[in-house]
């Protein structure tokens, strides 16, 4: 899930909207919860967005206040609304080769040095660790098939995951507005997408390469790698610092020699992954061998 939030002046006060008052001492209740479960972390300058979005969640749950809600969330029968809350305190941020020059340089520096190793059967593996509604791994995918045609064929995958699971299987489904296509080219649009009007379908070309799993990026991972390529871009700066260093260091672990990691434009690696990536490109990093 590829999170942004407009930031906004620190709010302290109480926000009131047309049926339910978020005080602060329920919004720190909510952050807190919203840490635990996910790493991220809310700054008190989300409280308006906090009343709006979850003020929809009362009137769905028949709450009359946020007394009830933030006991909800906070309990163990609470697991599936913690979901909901999740998926409404975030935005999911995408599009179709999104900071191209990160696409350029998988294709010229991860995926043109492998072709052939990929014909011979090695095993090539690629990872969109957030990859809320697929543009990203899609995206990937058709730059797999600009120079490994046959890659359905041979031992290569493209893993894609998500905290969010209503966001995976829209990216499972594959079905997105006609005009999100724009920066995608015109021979690929028609090679690998059935336009139906309005909206386009990703046809199967493109989907037989990808897996959609359900992951939690703060949680153990049932995954080893190792990966060629990685992609978490614009998540890991919602974490706290601790977070954050721990996660960088956990892709490292599970990336190749030499494996790329793609990260967001206003994200540094910190912690001890600084001394085993070395920066190759803009916001592009590569493990050392």
């Amino acid at each position: 899930m590829q999170h942004e939030q407009v930031m906004s002046r620190p709010a302290v006060q109480v926000v009131q909207n047309d049926r339910v008052v978020l005080s602060m001492a329920h919004f720190q209740r909510v952050a807190k919860v919203l840490h635990g479960e996910s790493g991220i972390a809310m700054p008190e300058s989300k409280i308006l967005l906090a009343n709006s979005r979850l003020a929809k969640r009362l009137r769905v749950l028949g709450l009359k206040d946020f007394e009830g809600y933030c006991a909800l969330v906070e309990s163990r029968e609470g697991e599936e609304e913690r979901g909901h809350m999740l998926a409404a305190l975030t935005t999911n941020v995408t599009r179709f080769y999104r900071e191209p020059h990160h696409f350029d340089d998988l294709k010229t520096n991860v995926l043109l040095p492998l072709v052939e190793k990929a014909k011979a059967g090695e095993r090539i593996r690629l990872w969109s660790a957030a990859c809320s509604s697929g543009e990203e791994p899609y995206s990937m995918a058709m730059t797999l098939l600009s120079v490994l045609p046959d890659a359905a064929k041979l031992n290569v995958k493209i893993l894609a995951t998500d905290i969010d699971p209503n966001i995976l299987a829209r990216a499972r489904a594959g079905i997105y507005p006609s005009k999100s296509l724009a920066d995608i080219p015109s021979e690929s649009r028609s090679r690998y997408f059935h336009n139906t009007g309005d909206t386009t379908q990703v046809m199967d070309t493109l989907k037989q390469l990808i897996t959609f799993r359900e992951l939690n990026l703060i949680r153990k991972w049932p995954i080893k790698g190792p990966f060629d390529a990685i992609f978490c871009r614009n998540v890991v700066i919602y974490f706290d610092d601790a977070t954050q260093r721990t996660l960088w260091g956990n892709f490292v672990n599970v990336m190749k020699p030499n494996g790329r990691l793609f990260i967001g434009h206003s994200e540094r690696v910190t912690g001890d992954a600084v001394s085993k990536l070395k920066n190759v490109g803009l916001t592009a990093y590569q493990k050392s061998t």
